[in-house]
């Protein structure tokens, strides 16, 4: 495990440790879109030709460059590579199910989705208005898609994530405390040397004179101790962590502005965007503070995005307004499943990103090893060249908003941890476009892999879960 940073808990079921503080240090935590068809296609349906972006798209991307993506990319971090969700550059197109014409007297499809809605919103509602919460019966529910509206998707993942406790009764408490942490750390190491300085000297008096003179002298020089002097190079000088600060500071602040530039509540020039932006800023400039051995990498303004925005847009003012304090400390337990894949010393060991992307490419070859075979033997696509962004920004780059809002729905409620969902979706993502990949060569394969065409998100969330580890015949019906 890293120098400096606590050991994160060993994982079990429970996706999510107990206590917040696994990547924090000093911060410890007392116990305490597609909205789709979730059936298989019906004997006899037929398949229409949908063009990419043609389904579940509410956002265009800029084509990125079509460079290879080999291991980590240096300039752009594992962002390199642009936005995926903008489809294959007019390539082969993509295929989803036509429904057959309504029988007379069925209800419009619709209205049926319509009642769905509903009748999913009130199950949300009914499960966290318990006194004591059922999170096996919220898992289940949330791995089928959240409700947008009402702050239902904000308080279910503050649950999933263990930020709120099972036992309503402990919220008020649970989430005072917690924020007024926030607020503490936030005044302790995100001050300037300048503020840190005027605090230390207010009980000095700049005019003292000797005791028992009455006659004015010559005006003292402060005394200025060597952790306070702007040129010290020492670890202990506030000045010296403050420049070295700057650096970190300036790359967050140039990731988010490339942070969803389609979404004005990221990217506006309007005081609210402006104030989204800042409050971003202090989430990762205080996790790199308390985590010297990770930092800040590249990538993390795009898993940190989803969280913010959700926690932003929850209806009750008084959560909304408390986003950072919560967005922070549900991001520290989020990256708690897969810090490792952040640090590049780590890569070479068992909970580095290059095993986890072995993992994958097993979970391929066990459930479809034609497929493996001709990525691996034949075209030579490395999961290294696309997976690596997919597994560490957690597919934030590869779908729309909105998708990635279903998707997170889903990783956060495996009752297994969001990392073996993960790996299942990414899996999925293989088998639902086999044909494309099976008739592709190198530079084909890498470019649809890179720019991930559009899909039936529920489609291929099905797909995820009917992989199991133990699957050895699994086939695709393409």
């Amino acid at each position: 495990m890293l120098k400096n940073k606590l050991k994160i808990p060993d994982k079990t079921r429970k996706p999510f440790p107990d206590r917040l503080g696994s990547l924090v240090i000093g911060f410890d935590y007392r116990d305490g879109e597609n909205a789709g068809s979730d059936a298989a296609l019906e004997f006899g349906e037929e398949l229409e030709t949908i063009q990419p972006n043609g389904f579940g798209s509410d956002r265009e991307f800029e084509e990125p460059d079509d460079g290879v993506e080999e291991g980590r990319v240096q300039d752009e971090g594992p962002t390199g590579g642009g936005a995926a969700g903008g489809g294959c550059g007019g390539g082969e197109p993509e295929f989803r199910a036509r429904q057959r014409p309504a029988r007379e007297g069925s209800v419009p499809v619709s209205v049926l989705e319509v009642i769905a809605a509903d009748e999913k919103r009130s199950d949300v509602q009914y499960e966290i208005s318990q006194e004591e919460i059922n999170l096996e019966k919220l898992q289940r529910i949330a791995s089928k898609g959240l409700p947008d509206e009402g702050g239902l998707r904000a308080t279910t993942w503050k649950l999933l994530l263990g930020y709120l406790p099972p036992s309503r009764n402990l919220w008020e408490k649970e989430l005072s405390e917690n924020r007024l942490k926030y607020a503490k750390l936030k005044e302790d190491l995100l001050i300037s040397p300048s503020e840190f300085a005027r605090r230390k000297n207010l009980d000095f008096s700049p005019c003292e004179t000797e005791a028992g003179s009455d006659v004015d002298g010559p005006l003292r020089r402060h005394q200025i101790s060597q952790e306070d002097h702007p040129l010290s190079l020492g670890k202990a000088s506030v000045w010296n962590q403050y420049f070295e600060n700057t650096e970190v500071a300036e790359q967050i602040d140039r990731d988010l502005q490339r942070t969803h530039p389609d979404m004005k509540f990221f990217s506006g020039e309007t005081a609210i965007s402006r104030r989204h932006r800042e409050a971003m800023r202090n989430i990762l400039l205080l996790f790199a503070k308390l985590n010297p051995a990770i930092r800040y990498v590249q990538g993390m303004n795009e898993v940190l995005a989803p969280l913010y925005y959700v926690f932003s847009t929850d209806p009750n003012e008084q959560n909304a307004a408390n986003a950072e304090a919560d967005s922070f400390s549900c991001f520290v337990r989020l990256l708690g499943d897969s810090v490792d894949h952040f640090c590049q010393q780590l890569d070479n060991s068992s909970v580095g990103i290059l095993s986890t992307l072995s993992r994958l490419s097993e979970l391929l070859k066990t459930n479809d090893e034609e497929l493996w075979r001709h990525l691996e033997f034949t075209t030579r696509v490395e999961p290294q060249f696309y997976a690596f962004r997919w597994i560490t920004l957690l597919l934030t780059q590869e779908f729309s908003f909105q998708s990635i809002l279903r998707i997170w729905d889903s990783l956060l409620g495996n009752p297994f941890g969001v990392q073996d969902m993960l790996l299942r979706v990414c899996c999925a993502m293989l088998l639902c476009i086999k044909s494309r990949l099976m008739s592709g060569d190198f530079i084909a394969n890498l470019k649809l892999l890179q720019h991930y065409p559009d899909i039936n998100i529920e489609h291929l969330l099905q797909v995820a879960m009917d992989l199991t580890p133990d699957t050895s015949s699994y086939r695709l019906s393409l």
